[in-house]
């Protein structure tokens, strides 16, 4: 699966400073639902969201020791029914704490097949001017998966009525506003994780139930709580009337899955409990989603590797290849590359795979899991590798250059699974998320995470995995094999 394409054509559309972190540029989606949702008057306005988070300061929240917050989820209907809920978020957000929103909401307008962006370079509300962030753009060039929104289309209410909040807040920061349809959740969590920064906070617009009796939508709306308290978003699927954002809702855990975030309920209420009646209402949550502040470091200095890092990684990995089959690499491409490759990120010790496909087929994949050389030099070996060292495939010809994709995956250092017995590994692996690897004693094996699209079972998955060890597929189940875990960031062309 494609997650980040270099689609050069596209640059002539969607121009990107990459030097700055917001957007340039004069157009500017103005506020839809003043006046309706929420004041239009900036006095009215601070003086509602003033009334309000001071109520919700009188709630008691106990911020989870050790963590950091990443992610919320807060309601998004008039501030008359969901304000108090949405307030909720002044327990949690302080002042400078992010540069960097990424909000997601549900579509109510249009009926987009996947995900959607507004092509403008800031959003206005009562309160004054967002700048998107220059990551906004960036999804843009990933057409398979983003498209933009004209101007003049942009009626979608459930990203404009949080921003008020969020200024309020947090004060000054830089927005990706991404309005979601039918869209596929994984590639979009995939997309978005190189994104993440300590300093990026991912917001998630989505009310709970509509229209139930005031009892039953108690009843529905704990149970959806609990699906997302539980990172279950397969649960929280299937069932029926569970949310308006759906689809956000299961991007943000797919995030969660693959960061160990931890969501913590901060406020839950109904529109009966505001300013409806009890024979019909709609349900409404504020949940917080924390990790380790470990892991913020761990970001800031080797886990995180983005977009751009990402397109010179596979650069090097073609030219490295081209080289080697003797075909000609212009001396300014060569020179733009080796500076590129200067950055601090891409000198880390890192564990990589490089992988090859020719018409979506295997071509070859080589890697190394240990860490014991730079991204830079570890890529460039594995690229070699997987080209002309991989014992299923003949050597690659220069014929068949321009028809393979490339693709890198970069690793975290695998940690060990404690657990009892075999059975419980089905249970405890997390497909689509954990790249496994199976020991026992000299044999051993691995498969990246991106296998699991190919045996999404996990019996499957570990069969499969032991085969490949040269084990019996049912080596697994025995309870006496060495299991590690690590994640991956992968780029594809």
């Amino acid at each position: 699966m494609a997650i980040f394409r270099s689609l050069f054509i596209a640059l002539t559309i969607f121009f990107v400073l990459a030097s700055s972190d917001s957007v340039q540029g004069n157009d500017c989606r103005e506020p839809v639902w003043a006046g309706r949702f929420y004041p239009a008057d900036i006095n009215a306005l601070t003086a509602d969201l003033d009334r309000l988070c001071s109520e919700a300061r009188q709630d008691s929240f106990a911020r989870p020791a050790g963590k950091s917050l990443r992610a919320l989820i807060l309601p998004h209907a008039g501030y008359i029914y969901s304000g108090p809920t949405a307030a909720h978020a002044a327990l949690v957000l302080d002042k400078k704490q992010f540069d960097k929103v990424i909000l997601l909401g549900p579509d109510h307008q249009v009926g987009y097949k996947s995900a959607a962006i507004s092509d403008v370079s800031s959003y206005r509300t009562p309160l004054g001017k967002i700048p998107l962030h220059a990551d906004a753009r960036r999804l843009l060039r990933q057409t398979e998966l983003f498209r933009p929104i004209p101007e003049g289309y942009d009626a979608e209410h459930s990203l404009e009525v949080n921003l008020p909040f969020l200024q309020y807040l947090l004060g000054n920061f830089a927005l990706v506003p991404i309005v979601l349809g039918s869209a596929q959740p994984a590639p979009i969590a995939a997309a978005l994780a190189p994104l993440l920064t300590p300093r990026t906070l991912v917001v998630v617009s989505s009310d709970l139930s509509h229209h139930l009796p005031y009892d039953l939508a108690m009843g529905k709306d704990k149970q959806t709580i609990n699906h997302i308290l539980n990172l279950d978003g397969q649960a929280l699927a299937s069932s029926e009337n569970s949310a308006c954002g759906l689809v956000p809702l299961q991007v943000l855990i797919n995030l969660a899955r693959r960061h160990n975030w931890q969501p913590v309920l901060i406020h839950y209420a109904n529109s009966g409990d505001t300013a409806g009646s009890h024979d019909k209402v709609v349900g409404y949550a504020a949940i917080a989603f924390y990790g380790d502040i470990t892991m913020d470091k761990q970001n800031t200095s080797s886990s995180a590797i983005n977009a751009e890092q990402g397109r010179i990684l596979l650069t090097l990995a073609r030219q490295t290849i081209a080289l080697k089959l003797g075909l000609t690499v212009p001396e300014d491409e060569r020179k733009k590359l080796e500076t590129e490759l200067r950055d601090p990120v891409l000198q880390q010790e890192r564990g990589t795979f490089v992988t090859l496909h020719k018409h979506r087929q295997l071509r070859g994949c080589i890697g190394s899991i240990a860490a014991e050389e730079s991204l830079a030099a570890n890529i460039r070996h594995n690229a070699v590798n997987s080209a002309f060292g991989d014992p299923r495939f003949p050597p690659l010809q220069k014929k068949e250059f321009d028809e393979v994709d490339i693709e890198v995956s970069i690793l975290t250092e695998p940690q060990p699974l404690t657990y009892d017995k075999g059975t419980d590994l089905p249970t405890i692996l997390r497909p689509k998320i954990d790249g496994v690897i199976l020991r026992d004693g000299m044999a051993g094996a691995t498969f990246l995470p991106q296998v699991w699209d190919q045996l999404p079972q996990p019996e499957d998955f570990l069969s499969r995995l032991c085969m490949k060890a040269g084990l019996r597929p049912n080596a697994w189940q025995t309870g006496k094999l060495e299991v590690l875990t690590y994640q991956v960031q992968y780029f594809s062309e």
